[in-house]
C-alpha cells in the first residue's frame, strides 16, 4: 500500500473515512520513510519542532510501525503539508512551515501539528492566505 497526500485531503465523505482506517490500523515503517524520501514528510522537521516526539519515532522504529497517534501526527502533516504547497508552492511552502509567524502568535507552523486544535489554526491561516485575506 502507498499513502499519498490525497489519502489525508479527502474529496468527499468517503475518502475520509477511507483515511481515518489507515489512521487507525498505524503506518508501516517502510511506508513512513518511503513517504519521508518521496518529500512528502519532513521527519527530522517534525522531530525538531516538537511535533513528533524523538522517543516517540525511536519506539516506532524499533517496532517496525507507527501507532495510531504517532500516524495521525503524519497525517496531520501530510494535509497541513498538501495545502501549503497547493498555496506557497513546494520550496516555499517547507520554509513557511519552518518559520515562526505573528499571525500564530510566534510559533511555527510546524511546532502546532501536535494537536488538533493547532493544525485547525494552521489550516485557517492557509485558508486565509490562500483567499487573499490578511493574515
Amino acid at each position: 500500500m502507498t499513502i499519498a497526500a490525497t489519502d489525508f485531503t479527502p474529496a468527499n465523505p468517503e475518502d475520509g473515512v477511507a483515511a481515518a482506517r489507515l489512521v487507525r490500523e498505524g503506518f508501516d515503517l517502510s511506508e513512513t520513510e518511503a513517504m519521508a524520501r518521496d518529500g512528502l514528510i519532513d521527519i527530522e522537521a517534525m522531530i525538531e519542532a516538537g511535533a513528533l516526539p524523538r522517543r516517540t519515532w525511536s519506539h516506532a522504529k524499533r517496532q517496525g510501525r507507527l501507532g495510531q497517534s504517532t500516524a495521525q501526527r503524519i497525517a496531520r502533516l501530510i494535509r497541513i503539508s498538501a495545502l501549503a504547497r497547493e498555496t506557497f508552492g513546494p520550496e516555499k511552502a517547507a520554509l513557511w512551515l519552518k518559520r515562526p509567524t505573528k499571525a500564530l502568535d510566534g510559533e511555527s507552523p510546524l511546532s502546532l501539528l501536535d494537536t488538533d486544535e493547532g493544525a485547525r489554526a494552521v489550516e485557517t491561516l492557509i485558508g486565509r492566505i490562500a483567499h487573499g485575506i490578511a493574515a
